[in-house]
Formats: structure tokens, sequence, C-alpha cells
């Protein structure tokens, strides 16, 4: 962990009025926290390195266990198949007392339908078989081409939008969200990114201009933190 980052969570934890501000170049790693046993024997926290999931929901949580657990998974529930793996069908319902989609505030919206095959995901990639049912979501987004300036006066978080039909060719099921991270009120993007390989600040608006360069990148969830 790095020093700064820990003097932080001493002194005052990792209050969401910082935005994950400590851990700005912390190293990028995918999937850095697990339950602890198999299938996923990483820990349940750690402050080393984020995706960039792991990184919102650590900011979230304020850097408590506890909290991020009851983020992570269903009713605080700790396991491997009660994790919230699907930003469309689990975490933003499970979630929906600490966050809401706030897309329509900022501009004029589109729906992509998502069929979530949850099934066929954990056995394809996990090779675990269960009894999930597909479940089909309505998720409202802003297309790229209709942002101009997101006018918000608290940090919002911004999930990335794609309807690449070659993802369910390759995890077993259709995605929807492909990244995600925090969006502050001066433009600025924070986030967990794999091409950096590390937690970065870039601007919000020079980011979604190369996104929409590819074909399949398609716009922006904009959540609200209540």
């Amino acid at each position: 962990m790095r020093i700064t980052a820990l003097l932080l969570l001493i002194l005052t934890g990792c209050s969401i009025d910082t935005v994950g501000q400590s851990f700005v170049g912390t190293k990028y790693m995918n999937s850095p926290l697990g339950e602890g046993i198999a299938p996923d024997a990483d820990p349940l926290i750690r402050f080393d390195a984020f995706d960039c999931t792991t990184f919102v929901e650590t900011v979230l949580a304020n850097g408590e266990e506890k909290k991020l657990n009851k983020i992570r998974y269903q009713d605080g529930k700790i396991d491997f198949l009660n994790r919230n793996h699907f930003i469309e069908s689990d975490w933003l319902v499970n979630n929906s007392d600490i966050v809401h989609n706030v897309s329509n505030k900022f501009a004029q919206t589109k729906v992509r339908t998502v069929t979530i095959d949850k099934q066929n995901w954990f056995k394809t990639v996990h090779n675990i078989s269960t009894d999930f049912a597909p479940e089909t979501i309505h998720l409202e987004y802003i297309p790229y081409q209709n942002i101009k300036k997101i006018n918000n006066d608290t940090p919002l978080i911004v999930l990335f939008i794609s309807d690449n039909p070659k993802i369910h060719d390759k995890i077993g099921t259709d995605l929807a969200v492909v990244h995600m991270g925090f969006l502050l009120p001066d433009g600025t993007l924070r986030h967990a990114s794999s091409e950096q390989n590390m937690v970065i600040d870039v601007d919000f608006y020079d980011y979604i201009r190369d996104r929409q360069k590819t074909k399949h990148n398609i716009g922006i969830t904009l959540v609200a933190i209540k």
C-alpha cells in the first residue's frame, strides 16, 4: 500500500469527499478482490491495487470493509455466487439505496436493452453450474452525440456503455457496462485505467471523444450518489 493512501485511511478514512484522490497512481489489477477462499481467493479488501469497479466500490465504502461487502454482495452475504458481478442486473439494483440513474437529468437519453445470462456466464467463464435465469434489463444512457456539457455540482459515477455483440461469444452473456469511474464537477474523470495500468485523472471530454471513435462504444450512464 502506498504511504499516502495508508495515512489518509488511518486519519480520516477514504471519504467520498475526496473521491479516491489518495489512490491516484495506485496500480491497476484485473479483479483484485474476492472472498479469500476458492473459487476467488483474493482478499475482501485491499488498497494497493484496483480495477475500475473495485476502485469505485472502495471509495463508495469509505475504505470500510463492512460497507464494501454490502456494496459488493447482495444483502452483504459474502459468497462468490452472491456477488454483484453484473452492474446492469446486480450492482445497480442491489445498491439502489445509495445510487440511482440520473442520466435523463443531463441530456436526452436512449435505452440499451441487455439480457444478462448469468447461468451461461458462470459456466463459460468459471465452469460453475448454477440455475440463474436470464434477466433482461432496460438501461437508460446518454448517447455520445447528445453529450455537450455535464453540469454536475457533485461527483457522479459514470458507466461506459457498449453494444458489442462479440462480448457474448467471449463470456457467454451480453454486456452493456464495460467500464466505470467518477466524473468530478470540474470535468475530471477519475478511474482505474487498464491502459495506463493505474488510477488516473483525465479530462472527461477528451476521454469520451477517444472512446466514441470505436464503433460499439455508444454512450454513458450517469449515476448519482445518494
